[in-house]
């Protein structure tokens, strides 16, 4: 039985690379610098959940899938350190399993993720309303398509790099449909730390 850990990825601006700036404002204007920040303060202890989560885990040896990772080697840590650097704590929290021994694995197709980010970025910076909609729309009629593209290449990867009674650990977005792809020999589990910090948000009625 190969088994695999599911943690659902909220983005941090810091993980938004050159883009983030651009985005922060576009939040900020469309949510209010109050609840911007209240939701960027969740975000980040929904991270510290995570992180104290697998401080408790013998990771020696657990194969790390990321969300958008195109490489793994030297060329992935490099991708991770630039992720740290930029103060990702999903990065961050990598880092620190890649040191008590996990391994990173190229996770994603480069060519599939470069379009997408293609269109992210030509809506982020379009330079008035009638250009960023053009660019919206055209996102959204390539967005299905391209998602199920990279959750096909993914759930392969997965497939293909865990071995028999080995662990992952999939950093994942929440439009992703992965599970629904991976093999039966593939046991899922859970990540307790992020279902208690949806328990604790369901509890305060937020």
């Amino acid at each position: 039985m190969r088994k695999l850990y599911l943690v659902p990825i909220l983005h941090m601006s810091a993980d938004m690379g050159t883009l983030a700036a651009s985005l922060d404002e576009t939040a900020k204007a469309e949510l209010g610098q109050e609840i911007w920040e209240k939701h960027k303060d969740d975000v980040s202890r929904f991270w510290d959940c995570i992180a104290h989560f697998f401080d408790v885990l013998d990771v020696e040896g657990f194969k790390i899938y990321q969300d958008g990772m195109v490489a793994d080697g030297v060329d992935g840590l490099r991708i991770i350190r630039e992720g740290i650097n930029q103060g990702s704590k999903n990065y961050a929290i990598i880092g620190k399993l890649l040191e008590r021994g996990a391994i990173l694995v190229k996770t994603e197709d480069l060519g599939l993720v470069k379009q997408e980010y293609t269109y992210v970025a030509k809506i982020a910076h379009a330079r008035s309303k009638k250009e960023k909609d053009v660019w919206a729309i055209r996102y959204k009629r390539a967005q299905g398509g391209l998602l199920k593209q990279r959750d096909d290449f993914i759930a392969k990867r997965i497939r293909e790099t865990l071995g028999e009674g080995e662990t992952g650990i999939l950093f994942i977005g929440a439009y992703h449909n992965i599970l629904s792809r991976l093999p039966e020999d593939i046991q899922v589990l859970q990540d307790l730390a992020s279902a208690k910090l949806r328990g604790e948000k369901s509890e305060g009625g937020q």
